[in-house]
């Protein structure tokens, strides 16, 4: 690992805001009208399903065939607000272990009601998930292939109190 100027990356973070993000009232609407889907690579489809709908509770909305590849499955689960979480699995094709790699997946955030996330978080200790609570709103833990996955209670746009969007 390389030494880091940290006060250089704070001074170029600031430039970067300041250049860039403008107030709330003066940007401009999105183009985007939300996210689709976000799509993961599975090592085993059953037991993802098993993962994802059962333990976290996302109902599984559709497993099709992969139109890219034959043979391999294209999966979705429900994670709210017509958004999707989805999965392919590419048998017969080494994809190697999971890695956070630049350009890759650092982990995905899904905004769950604080009631649920209370017990999400006791499930994923009675299912013996290792996991991290962080500030009494989100809790860290790996799906079974290696995804980082994070479950924030706190509300969409919103992080840590703060107002994000």
């Amino acid at each position: 690992m390389t030494s880091v100027d940290l006060d250089a990356v704070r001074r170029e973070r600031d430039r970067i805001r300041d250049a860039h993000l403008k107030p709330a009232g003066q940007r401009p609407p999105s183009s985007a009208r939300g996210l689709h889907h976000t799509a993961l690579i599975s090592s085993d489809v059953e037991r993802t399903v098993r993962f994802y709908q059962d333990l976290l509770e996302f109902p599984l909305t559709e497993l099709i065939e992969n139109r890219d590849y034959p043979g391999s499955s294209h999966f979705f689960f429900d994670i709210g607000n017509g958004n999707l979480l989805a999965f392919f699995d590419f048998p017969g094709l080494d994809v190697g272990p999971y890695a956070e790699v630049l350009g890759g997946l650092h982990h995905i955030a899904i905004s769950v009601d604080p009631r649920r996330w209370q017990r999400l978080v006791s499930k994923l200790e009675e299912a013996g998930v290792e996991h991290a609570v962080h500030s009494d709103v989100s809790v860290y833990f790996r799906d079974p292939d290696g995804a980082r996955v994070e479950l924030i209670a706190d509300p969409l746009g919103e992080m840590y109190g703060s107002q994000v969007l």
